[in-house]
């Protein structure tokens, strides 16, 4: 894991767990995707609070000098943000529940809870 790789995870896994996030699961994905190095997997409690997890860490990313694209605010029952190495996930319990990326995932990559 390269420096810049380990500085924004951490900045990523630590937001999410500082503002109450959820089930946090980080996922590696090198070698398996070129997507991203990670994935990062989290759940907020209700609508607002995904909303609130996902404008939190886009603030905190991009105080840190990282540019991130997003979509899915609008509803905020599932919040992609890309962080180029690193794509977070932010859901509500139900919906994360449904489409279950972990389990799409676990067989190419392995889990790392937090």
């Amino acid at each position: 894991m390269s420096t810049t790789d380990t500085t924004l995870l951490e900045l990523i896994e630590k937001t999410l767990d500082d503002n109450k996030a959820e089930n946090i699961v980080t996922i590696d994905l090198k070698g398996k995707t070129s997507i991203a190095n990670y994935m990062v997997i989290a759940s907020g409690t209700s609508n607002r609070h995904v909303a609130a997890l996902a404008d939190k860490l886009k603030y905190t990313l991009k105080q840190n000098g990282y540019n991130t694209t997003s979509e899915g605010e609008e509803k905020a029952n599932w919040v992609l943000i890309d962080a180029f190495d690193v794509i977070v996930h932010i859901f509500c319990p139900e919906v994360r529940d449904f489409y279950n990326l972990e389990k799409m995932w676990n067989t190419a990559a392995e889990l790392r809870k937090n």
